[in-house]
């Protein structure tokens, strides 16, 4: 009778997993799969529950970066990651050393630093967002593309 649940475990699994496809269940059906396995071949449950236990992280830490990589590639980047190399319009002088500047990137006026060290820039010049720190923009000159 054990096999059976084992079998539910596995299609309750699949269908989280694919409702979200997230990739978060899948290693666990994984799991289901080879406890389901041992419960065939009559182990006891203690031993069942160690396969499942140790198939699902083994599937987990082996082949998550790489299913991540090709499966998940095509992630949009929300918020403030969403931001990184873009280009922002300088609003008030960026300067690191008086601790001023703002620029205005997707209508969104933003604290702003320059990402080289003595180095400003004027109002009305544009530039490239390299990095986010916190709340203030991490800028750099804006490289003209041929």
């Amino acid at each position: 009778m054990i096999p059976i649940y084992w079998l539910i475990a596995f299609v309750v699994l699949i269908g989280i997993e694919i409702a979200t496809m997230a990739l978060t269940t899948i290693w666990f059906a994984g799991g289901a799969i080879v406890a389901f396995l041992f419960s065939l071949f009559g182990a006891g449950i203690e031993l069942q529950l160690a396969a499942f236990v140790i198939a699902s992280f083994l599937l987990l830490f082996l082949t998550r970066p790489f299913a991540s990589k090709y499966v998940n590639s095509q992630t949009v980047k929300t918020n403030a990651e969403g931001l990184i190399g873009k280009k922002a319009r300088v609003t008030a002088t960026i300067d690191n050393e008086q601790g001023t500047g703002t620029a205005v990137v997707d209508g969104q006026e933003w604290t702003a630093r320059a990402g080289t060290p003595g180095v400003s820039y004027e109002t009305g010049k544009m530039v490239r967002i390299r990095e986010i720190q916190g709340v203030k923009l991490i800028v750099e000159e804006l490289q003209e593309e041929t």
